[in-house]
């Protein structure tokens, strides 16, 4: 396995690392458990940084390992500045540091800013009382005469996003699980104390952030009812279409002009260090807009996605070209990272009914496209949604809603290494989820020995993304769909290239622009030009082509 020396070129010189690079995502609970309790841990990551070095990637982000009760698996922080003991110590996160960047991976950790664990010691002091020194570092309010919540604010997570507290006798509000109270960034030692956070972990060596639900940090101090949203209006995104949630407009429970503020002294603090930050935008209706808005300045945050193509939405070539003309219109200064699949998500190989070759098709549609790009641990092998059964459940959202919505513990179980006993060599003990039977024979020791497995097409794609300067950083055309075939070009100095996607189980027939082209990417299954001078895609084909910048 060869891994990767700085394949980035991204060193300590090159501020703009992150623009166009590739960003592995690792769910520490099941990416490799050291010591056989079944959980994955630091040092388990540090064990197979080397699997994700050889991929090519620029960096890692690893998903909260943080000490935690664990109602939300990590995303209800107890403590910002320790390990949970489940993870390891933070010697191990220094073993886990100093393994990546020895490999020439840097280390992006997921910062959960916008709430606490009802356990974390701030919470209980402001909790305690109304005249505490943290009375106001948290979002409490008055009830309504009535003794109903403040107003109609509603939880992704289900139900009012308010919740009573008989010692305060005050409801507080929480925007995922009733554990998960959420912080008041109106107050200024608020603030103060996140960026303290922040210092901590760039002090110990972590390259930037992960920014968990962005948009969430600030809410309207007038608590103002968010208005109804029309049922054509609907677009389930952020929660599933059975959670009422999406029947609101959010407009005054997050995404508040303040937000911007805070993100520009964070990027102040990150520039002291060279280091970058993807933020996540949880937003059903202005998800490219509020990246426009986040990421639209040298003083704001570097790069964020939405959740345009992690929704259930089949990407096709025509919805592809709309989403990149809406980028165009409200996010053109700004900059995306592009994901298909995270561990919030079904996999997209099930989400969207994938063939092997429409997976192929799409990492190289991925990796062409202008932005940055996220893979989640697994996706290089091609793995499908995991069934998990009802009582092996452990997701409280799942649980919540199921069976119509059946959570995120099918993304979430465990990595595959080899295929030799039940558990795919993520442990030695019982996992905490169930190893998937249907991902056994995917597994990273089995792929390794076949040269056509999907595992190889992620290494030369992303190896190919590398080589082309136009793909990482260079503009982009006009995205265009012509029928099922989605076109565009990316062009920086000195080169550009032509990328044709046939997105579709049947052959399709594009044009090809003007001028003289070369055909490359031929290892990623790329087509040249028929004799008729026209591209001939067979189903779920690429066609990558280059010229000279001096070519007409």
């Amino acid at each position: 396995m060869n891994t990767k020396a700085d394949i980035s070129g991204a060193s300590k010189a090159d501020a703009d690392w992150w623009r166009g690079a590739v960003i592995y995502q690792v769910y520490p609970r099941s990416f490799q458990d050291s010591n056989g309790d079944g959980i994955g841990d630091l040092l388990g990551i540090a064990q197979r940084m080397p699997h994700i070095a050889s991929l090519g990637v620029d960096a890692v982000w690893i998903s909260p390992f943080f000490t935690s009760p664990m109602r939300d698996f990590g995303y209800d922080v107890s403590d910002y500045c320790d390990v949970d003991p489940m993870f390891g110590t933070l010697a191990d996160f220094d073993t886990l540091i100093a393994q990546a960047h020895r490999l020439g991976v840097k280390v992006l950790i997921d910062l959960v800013l916008s709430h606490t664990s009802m356990d974390h010691p701030w919470f209980k002091e402001s909790r305690s009382s109304k005249d505490n020194p943290k009375a106001n570092w948290y979002v409490w309010a008055d009830a309504k005469p009535d003794g109903t919540p403040p107003n109609n604010w509603l939880s992704i997570f289900g139900g009012s996003a308010w919740q009573w507290d008989p010692t305060r006798c005050q409801y507080y509000l929480h925007n995922f699980l009733t554990e998960q109270p959420d912080l008041n960034f109106h107050e200024p030692e608020v603030q103060n104390a996140l960026m303290d956070v922040a210092t901590f972990w760039l002090d110990r060596g972590v390259d930037g952030f992960r920014l968990d639900t962005i948009n969430f940090y600030v809410h309207d101090a007038q608590l103002r009812d968010n208005p109804p949203l029309p049922e054509a209006e609907r677009n389930p995104i952020t929660a599933p279409a059975v959670n009422p949630y999406t029947w609101q407009n959010h407009l005054y429970d997050k995404t508040q002009p303040e937000n911007l503020a805070f993100l520009r002294k964070l990027r102040a603090l990150m520039n002291k260090y060279n280091a970058a930050a993807v933020g996540e935008v949880g937003d059903d209706q202005r998800g490219l807009e509020i990246l426009g808005e986040y990421t639209g300045g040298s003083d704001l945050i570097h790069m964020s996605y939405a959740f345009e193509l992690l929704s259930d939405k089949m990407p096709t070539a025509p919805y592809i070209a709309e989403v990149f003309e809406k980028v165009e219109a409200v996010a053109a200064n700004g900059w995306a990272c592009w994901a298909f699949s995270n561990h919030d998500v079904p996999r997209h190989a099930s989400r969207w009914k994938l063939t092997d070759a429409g997976e192929r098709c799409f990492a190289t549609l991925m990796q062409c496209l202008r932005g940055s790009t996220c893979l989640y641990q697994g996706e290089e092998l091609g793995l499908p949604e995991a069934e998990v059964a009802f009582e092996d459940l452990q997701d409280p959202y799942g649980k919540r809603f199921w069976p119509a919505f059946k959570g995120r513990d099918g993304c979430r179980t465990p990595m595959v290494w080899e295929p030799s006993n039940q558990n795919g060599g993520f442990s030695s003990g019982r996992p905490w989820l169930p190893v998937s039977h249907d991902h056994l024979n995917r597994a990273v020791a089995t792929q390794e020995q076949d040269p056509s497995a999907i595992l190889h097409h992620y290494r030369r794609v992303i190896a190919f993304r590398h080589a082309h300067e136009a793909l990482r950083k260079g503009a982009q055309s006009r995205v265009e769909a012509d029928g099922s075939i989605i076109r565009f070009q990316r062009e920086s100095a000195g080169e550009t290239i032509f990328c044709a996607f046939n997105l579709s189980h049947e052959p399709a027939v594009t044009d090809m622009p003007p001028g003289k082209w070369q055909q490359i990417g031929i290892e990623l299954g790329s087509a040249g030009p028929a004799p008729d001078g026209r591209l001939h895609l067979g189903p779920w084909q690429p066609a990558l082509m280059m010229r000279a910048a001096t070519q007409d």
